[in-house]
C-alpha cells in the first residue's frame, strides 16, 4: 500500500449529536495539496450488521423506518457497539433488541465500509445461527416488523424495491456464498 498523504491540519467544521464533519488539509507525495471533508465517527466503538439465520435457508429481516429516504425499508438488524462490548456481544444484544432472538453461534464474516472517500465508517457483518427466542428492550421508537425470507431468493427481495441498503444486500450475498461453501 502506498504511503498515505500527510495530514497538515484537521478541523471540525460542524457537529451534531450524531455526526461530526471534519476538514482535512492534506499533502500528497506528489507535492499536491488538497482539502477533503469527511463525515467522521463521533466517539463510536464501531457497528455491527447481523444476518440472523432462523434455519438453513431462512434469514430474518426487519422492516424499519429509514429517515434518509423517508420510507420503511426491509433490511438486516444493525447497531453500534457499546463501550465494553466486543462485536459479537453487540451483535447478540442488537439481535435480541430488534428481532427478539439471541444466537448461540455468532461468526464474523467481513468488515465493510460505505463511501470511504468521505465517510469514516465501517461495519462488521456477523452471521447469527442457532437462534432462540429472547427479547430485550431496544431504543427503537416503534416495534420492528420481523420478516422471514428465503435467503436463496435475494433476487425476489430486491425486486420488491423494499430493500435498497447496500450493506444489507452485500451481507446477504456474502452469507449465501458462505453457506453454500459449507
Amino acid at each position: 500500500m502506498p504511503n498515505r498523504p500527510k495530514i497538515l491540519k484537521q478541523t471540525i467544521i460542524a457537529q451534531t449529536r450524531q455526526f461530526r464533519i471534519e476538514a482535512l488539509e492534506l499533502e500528497f507525495r506528489s507535492g499536491q495539496f488538497r482539502r477533503y471533508e469527511r463525515l467522521a465517527r463521533n466517539a463510536s466503538m464501531g457497528a455491527v450488521l447481523i444476518v440472523p439465520m432462523l434455519d438453513a435457508h431462512t434469514v430474518l429481516l426487519i422492516r424499519e423506518y429509514a429517515a434518509g429516504l423517508h420510507r420503511y425499508e426491509l433490511g438486516l438488524p444493525k447497531g453500534k457497539i457499546d463501550a465494553g462490548e466486543d462485536r459479537l456481544c453487540a451483535a447478540n444484544r442488537e439481535l435480541k433488541e430488534e428481532v427478539g432472538y439471541g444466537a448461540k453461534k455468532l461468526q464474523h464474516l467481513h468488515t465493510v465500509s460505505l463511501a470511504p472517500a468521505y465517510l469514516e465508517h465501517t461495519i462488521d457483518i456477523i452471521l447469527a445461527e442457532d437462534l432462540y427466542p429472547e427479547k430485550l428492550q431496544g431504543d427503537e421508537p416503534e416495534e420492528l416488523e420481523v420478516v422471514p425470507w428465503d435467503i436463496r431468493r435475494i433476487d425476489s427481495l430486491l425486486a420488491t424495491g423494499e430493500c435498497s441498503e447496500a450493506r444489507s444486500i452485500a451481507a446477504l450475498y456474502m452469507t449465501l456464498e458462505y453457506l453454500r461453501g459449507l
